[in-house]
């Protein structure tokens, strides 16, 4: 087949959209056929004509140059080999470009609200991905008239997006274990001042291995991985987190838990994501068997999720921001009961001082660990 160009664009709408779906109407058609096993079921579940929905899909294969449909009359219709390889990978590379399609969408529809309601508060958030922030979006905007710039990125980029004055609030995620210092403290504490700095409670949520179904039996823990060659077994595939991100910062305290590292961890450093959907799309599609994140992505690919820790999922803000109108605003949703329904969407989410002004000192325990100078050993 010859190369064929790709064009994205996008269109205001009476409608707001959820999430970051890119429609399709190739990718509606394969999926419907896919779905509902023949043409004519296809159309009807479109909306749409049998004619027009047989027509559009040789317009396809001509564009595309490939056959998308097996049909033989009486039997029911089935996607080519190629159309199977198409749907997928789309599938993933859309599942992959999320959260930049989340920035993206956010951005349009601000520069649309801007136009439209010059009243309107905007806030600047840069965080570590979750799922559970665009319903937090969401809310902002039906209920407070707050937009939200969503811009995700890992927890020590988020907090140095903070501390550059390249957003108003940022995100990041630790679990609230006091072993835990040497790990989170030199990369966040450096990043974080008391009295200068204000915690506002967010969510908390637990992280833990995402497996394929085929590949979780007998794995409880991250040592189950390792002793799955000592046994002699097929070594699972891990799926990385990029440098940075609290995710893996929180990867590499439990492999100092389990007394290894990444390097014992069979084809770590094949694969890295950048977002805990991400790590579930690799691992859905075969590209990798296990992973660390959250267990609303896993649920989401219909992945097994064993559960390892939970973490708090903090906001964190200038002291003198905590009087800003979007942040008040942003407070209110958080602390309100509407909040707590949404969470309740998300396996593996709950309520946690949800719109609280949190001390550092208090929130963090690992805080009075201190950060070593240069050359010196952690204490």
């Amino acid at each position: 087949m010859n190369a064929r160009g790709v064009h994205l664009q996008y269109r205001f709408d009476t409608e707001g959209q959820h999430g970051a779906e890119v429609c399709n109407p190739l990718f509606d058609l394969l999926s419907a056929v896919r779905e509902h096993g023949s043409i004519q079921h296809a159309a009807k579940a479109l909306g749409a004509s049998y004619r027009h929905v047989w027509g559009q899909l040789k317009h396809w294969e001509e564009v595309l140059g490939e056959p998308l449909i097996h049909w033989t009359q009486g039997q029911p219709s089935r996607l080519t080999p190629f159309a199977d390889r198409l749907l997928w990978a789309e599938t993933r590379a859309r599942t992959r470009m999320t959260p930049h399609i989340e920035a993206l969408r956010a951005e349009l529809q601000r520069v649309l609200s801007e136009a439209l309601d010059g009243d309107q508060h905007v806030l600047t958030l840069y965080a570590s991905h979750d799922l559970a922030l665009p319903l937090l979006r969401e809310l902002c905007s039906q209920r407070e008239r707050l937009h939200i710039e969503l811009r995700f990125a890992g927890s020590v980029d988020a907090l140095r997006a903070l501390a550059e004055g390249r957003c108003l609030v940022a995100g990041f995620h630790v679990p609230p274990l006091h072993d835990s210092a040497q790990i989170f403290g030199p990369a966040l504490k450096p990043l974080l001042r008391p009295g200068r700095h204000k915690l506002i409670g967010c969510v908390r949520r637990w992280q833990g291995l995402i497996l394929h179904p085929d590949a979780a039996a007998g794995i409880t823990s991250l040592t189950d991985l390792l002793q799955r060659a000592a046994r002699g077994e097929t070594p699972l595939r891990f799926v990385d987190r990029q440098a940075g991100s609290g995710t893996r910062l929180l990867l590499d305290y439990l492999l100092g838990q389990a007394g290894c590292s990444p390097g014992d961890l069979p084809g770590f450093r094949n694969l890295r994501e950048d977002s805990h959907l991400a790590v579930a799309a690799a691992i859905a599609s075969g590209l990798g068997d296990v992973g660390l994140g959250i267990e609303a992505a896993a649920r989401q690919f219909g992945l097994a999720f064993v559960p390892l820790v939970a973490e708090d999922y903090h906001l964190v803000c200038l002291k003198d921001a905590l009087e800003h109108p979007a942040v008040r605003r942003l407070r209110e949703v958080l602390a309100s009961p509407l909040w707590q329904q949404r969470l309740a969407e998300l396996p593996g989410y709950a309520p946690s001082h949800s719109g609280e002004v949190l001390s550092l000192i208090r929130a963090l325990p690992w805080w009075h660990f201190r950060v070593p100078r240069h050359g010196e050993a952690p204490t």
